[in-house]
């Protein structure tokens, strides 16, 4: 019987939907596995070859895993909230939920011909009411609690009100905005939107005046990836900084956990660095200087109060409120035409250019230390989120200071014996400390570092600070609050309605508070979000319910946020919705989240780094204190799979022609390197008819051959449709069949790197499985099975793969086990096996990477039931123990035969064995023997003369 993948393919796929083969509950006499991917984002393209790479990887470890007995849940659903269904409704008019469901349906029909074992009656879709009901509730929890420091945990606001109005902010630790102190008597005296606004000051959730990445011509705020070059990666359009009134998320009050919790969890020590810098924990000392000839201070954070004898200027961030204070008439023209300059770049675009701009403000700070008064000056190098948005530079001992100071003419002091900061500032992290005051100056301070190492120097100056009350000996991170709104239709309303211009929530039995249908999905003309077009868009709290605009009365009915939500809050909590998705009462039942507890397997793309993977850990941290997530860390495990990149192919035209030369002979033309469409390249060789056909340009060229074939160049590219190299895995499934795409796609290399994709090596996989089912059937369609028993050296076939793939899977190491399998099946078709007690097994270990083929021959062999349900095989050592060894029978060191001896054989045996063998005379005639070396399980060398 010929090896039919296309119906073989079709008939398990329907079997397994029929005998819901892949849904799964929660059972207690088994031991849970739960593996995720990374939830996609269904675009129109599609999928290409890449996109199913992690998918395929997380497929097989979950089959494994389920035939070693677990219980596993492997779920799908989609990310489905995103800009570019929203862009395509603004230059279409198609509402962005029918392009998403489109999408949806086609990357779901992709989905199903490569034979993923995905639990499907678990599907989630962001975009859902039903499922952002939940997004919205977490908000709102967010919105009611804030971060107590000593508990390390969220606690209902309630509590700290209640503290207000009997203690005022006296003794209260907790995360803020900014330091705010007042009393019981101040609190109450308040009224009821002046208390809000001080709430507002330690919400998780909360409004706040932010710069953000602002994109014109989209309307809307954009994150840090989502510019490129200060343009919209999406669109291309200008994008400016801009400060605006925002939703926030008070991520930065995590950072400590979130650091610590990267201790816990399996992830790879590049990816835990990350995260690591990206927090970015500093310890420092924060520090009040004073503004000359005014009223004036303001505080820096430095990790180095010990180098404040060196401060030579100061310098602010652009944004900082400081700029407008401290900018003399004098200077304002320079200032405000260096501020209008930096608006179009990002803090991730400043972050990484190191060339040096910057502006005088014309005013001067003294420096506590020495009583100089030093420029303030201001520069995009600073950036306003992290400290305080002010630094005191110490040019001598900081590379950007120094470059700062070097290009506008600033003093350069030294404060390390014996350092040269003639062509660059000095890491001052050893040595001896001086000009700490300079020889000759009147002290300002009763503080000397002369003298001291770096390290006694820098607890000698936090001392000093914290007795002269200085300032504060503080712990810093790099994390900032996220930014929770965005000005786009597309997305998870907030549950907020605005009484005196302050939010409150919406009723919880209310929600979830659906999206509303709009007439434009632009901006209003008046510069509001898109929901401003909406004219039933209020909230009566009466009936509580949404009404028309036109009931507003601001007593009982109220306008609703215009804003919606960004693309990350759908995706924080989805892994706990998968465990209970159908759940109307609650996120997760209680019971349920236990059985789960986290995820065990994370399978993702590493640009997800610092993105969604620090969001949705916070958003599990919050979760957790509210009791709601039984497992403070999401993803106990996590692995990051390459890319697959393209391999471009490319045709050459000779120019000012119509004519197209051949890859080895285009030297001797003037030729242009063309992209050609890979679909019809096949082992670099074009397809000329469907070339012609194309394209109408070229229906009329004319081809120089060689050999009678057109024969392609080719690069390794970013698979991309502008380089006509994607690859589109229906084609590969139509062609070779689902099961050669998996094998294929594990077999071009490990998971995690990246690796072109190249078509001319599919054949080699596909080959491998018509091989192995001709272990089955012979071309004349006979069964070849027999019941016959196995031979030790079939079992010893068969054990050594056994191990070779359970090694491999655990390690993610797929590549090695398709080469594995292919050296087991020459083995097997060597010796002519068809034995069931062998090819049962290999089956069960080969069902992971191909599992249609393994679900037919599992049944051919008459097993009952799906092969996800037989038990992983073990290895038998026993069956791996050598009986027998092959030696290398040497004369003088030249290998002339070999001889296979028992392996217990003692070394006399052989050497006898050896002398008296008949192939030896030759070498040995009219000789002496000087000595035998026998080298155990080796080689047996004759030395004679």
């Amino acid at each position: 019987m010929e090896y039919n993948f296309r119906e073989i393919e079709k008939k398990w796929q329907k079997r397994w939907v029929e005998n819901k083969t892949y849904q799964v509950t929660e059972d207690e006499t088994k031991k849970k596995f739960y593996v995720l991917n990374m939830f996609p984002y269904p675009s129109g393209a599609g999928l290409h070859v890449g996109h199913p790479l992690g998918y395929i990887a997380s497929d097989i470890y979950a089959r494994y895993k389920r035939l070693q007995g677990f219980n596993v849940l492997n779920p799908m659903g989609y990310d489905a909230y995103g800009l570019p269904a929203e862009q395509y409704a603004i230059q279409t008019g198609q509402h962005p939920a029918i392009t998403t469901v489109n999408n949806i349906n086609r990357y779901r029909e992709q989905l199903d011909k490569i034979g993923f074992s995905f639990d499907w009656n678990r599907e989630i879709r962001t975009c859902e009411p039903e499922y952002y009901h939940w997004t919205q509730w977490a908000f709102q929890k967010m919105f009611n609690s804030y971060y107590c420091n000593d508990e390390k945990q969220a606690r209902p606001i309630q509590e700290l009100i209640e503290a207000f109005s009997q203690t005022g902010t006296e003794g209260i630790n907790v995360a803020c905005s900014e330091e705010l102190s007042f009393t019981a008597a101040e609190w109450n005296a308040k009224s009821e939107k002046e208390q809000q606004e001080i709430l507002m000051n330690y919400r998780i959730a909360y409004l706040g005046e932010t710069m953000v990445n602002w994109c014109p011509q989209l309307g809307t705020v954009l994150a840090n990836d989502e510019v490129v070059d200060g343009v919209s990666e999406r669109g291309g359009f200008p994008v400016i900084q801009k400060k605006m009134r925002q939703w926030c998320l008070r991520v930065s009050a995590y950072a400590q956990r979130l650091l610590d919790g990267l201790d816990t969890i399996d992830w790879t020590e590049s990816l835990k660095e990350t995260q690591k810098n990206w927090i970015g924990r500093s310890e420092g000392a924060e520090i009040e200087f004073k503004v000359k000839d005014s009223d004036l201070e303001f505080t820096i954070f430095t990790t180095r109060a010990d180098t404040m004898f060196g401060v030579t200027f100061m310098v602010l961030a652009p944004e900082s409120e400081l700029v407008q204070q401290l900018t003399t008439d004098t200077q304002k023209d320079e200032v405000n035409a260096y501020l209008e300059r930096t608006k179009k770049r990002t803090e991730r675009e400043r972050i990484a250019d190191r060339s040096v701009t910057g502006a005088f403000s014309g005013s001067y700070a003294i420096n506590p230390f020495t009583g100089e008064a030093v420029p303030i000056w201001i520069s995009d190098y600073v950036l306003a989120g992290y400290g305080t948005g002010a630094i005191m530079a110490v040019p001598a001992h900081d590379s950007r200071d120094y470059a700062f100071a070097k290009h506008f003419g600033l003093e350069i002091r030294p404060l390390v014996e014996g350092c040269d900061v003639s062509e660059e500032s000095f890491d001052a992290k050893e040595g001896i400390v001086c000009n700490s005051p300079r020889e000759g100056v009147t002290p300002y301070c009763d503080l000397s570092l002369n003298g001291l190492t770096i390290k006694e120097a820098i607890a000698a100056t936090k001392k000093y600070v914290k007795e002269h009350n200085l300032g504060r000996v503080k712990v810093n991170f790099r994390l900032r609050d996220a930014i929770f709104s965005r000005q786009r239709y597309w997305g998870e309303p907030f549950p907020v309605y605005y009484k005196d211009n302050m939010p409150y929530m919406i009723d919880e039995s209310a929600l979830p508070l659906e999206l509303p249908e709009v007439a434009k999905f632009l901006p209003t003309e008046t510069g509001e979000p898109p929901l401003g077009h909406a004219a039933k868009w209020a909230w009566d709290t009466v009936n509580k319910c949404v009404v028309e605009n036109e009931k507003i009365d601001n007593i009982t009915v109220f306008p609703l946020e215009l804003n919606t939500m960004p693309g990350f809050a759908g995706s924080s909590a989805y892994y706990l919705r998968y465990m209970d998705p159908h759940n109307n009462q609650a996120l997760v039942d209680k019971k349920t989240d236990e059985y789960w507890h986290n995820v065990d397997l994370y399978v993702g793309g590493t640009e997800h780094a610092t993105g969604h993977l620090i969001y949705s850990r916070f958003w599990n941290k919050f979760l957790y204190d509210l009791g709601i997530s039984v497992a403070e860390e999401p993803f106990q495990k996590l692995v990051n799979q390459g890319m697959i990149q393209g391999r471009s192919n490319f045709v050459y035209r000779i120019k000012d022609t119509n004519t197209f030369v051949s890859l080895n002979l285009k030297d001797q033309y003037d030729t242009t390197p063309l992209h050609v469409d890979v679909n019809i390249v096949s082992n670099d060789v074009l397809d000329l008819e469907a070339f012609k056909a194309w394209r109408p340009e070229y229906e009329t060229a004319e081809f120089i051959l060689e050999d009678g074939k057109y024969i392609c160049g080719w690069a390794v590219e970013k698979m991309s449709k502008s380089m006509f190299n994607v690859v589109n895995p229906d084609m590969i499934v139509d062609k070779y069949g689902a099961d050669t795409l998996r094998m294929y796609e594990m077999f071009l290399g490990p998971v995690e790197q990246s690796k072109p994709w190249d078509t001319n090596g599919i054949d080699g996989v596909h080959r491998f499985i018509k091989k192995f089912w001709s272990l089955f059937y012979d071309r004349n369609d006979n069964y070849l099975v027999t019941d016959e028993p196995a031979t030790k050296e079939e079992l010893k076939s068969l054990h050594k793969l056994i191990k070779k793939v359970t090694g491999d899977i655990e390690q993610f190491s797929y590549n090695t086990s398709i080469s594995a399998f292919m050296i087991c099946v020459n083995e097997l078709f060597g010796m002519k096996c068809s034995k069931k007690e062998i090819l049962n097994q290999f089956i069960i270990v080969l069902a992971p990477f191909a599992p249609h083929v393994c679900e037919e021959l599992w049944e051919t062999l008459g097993n009952a039931g799906s092969v996800c349900d037989a038990k992983w095989p073990i290895c038998n050592e026993e069956y791996l123990v050598e009986d027998t060894v092959n030696y290398t029978i040497s004369f003088n060191g030249k290998a002339r035969f070999n001889m296979e001896f028992p392996a217990d054989a003692a070394s006399d045996a052989i050497q006898t064995a050896v002398l008296a063998d008949e192939r030896s005379e030759k070498w040995m005639e009219g000789k002496s023997i000087v000595k035998v070396i026998v080298v155990p399980k080796k080689i047996v060398n004759i030395v004679v003369k």
